[in-house]
């Protein structure tokens, strides 16, 4: 699954970062490093961009950014 399709509310940790080049360099120096865990706060109403919480705080992606970032849910009681 990516990253734009995670429901509001629903954690899931990064499992791979896409993009080529600086696009990628530039995911890594907003931490959405593998491994980290995310949270989808917010979606704008018209779908985009996603409001998300990671290591501590929010950061706001646009979805065509998002689709690029491969998530696995986890699950509630973790």
């Amino acid at each position: 699954m990516t990253l734009d399709e995670l429901p509001i509310g629903k954690t899931a940790v990064i499992t791979k970062v896409g993009g080529e080049g600086a696009l990628r360099c530039r995911f890594l120096d907003m931490g959405l490093i593998p491994k980290t865990k995310v949270v989808v706060q917010k979606v704008a109403p018209m779908g985009d961009p996603i409001e998300l919480h990671i290591r501590g705080y929010e950061l706001t992606i646009r979805k065509e950014d998002a689709a690029r970032i491969e998530v696995e849910a986890k699950e509630e009681d973790e």
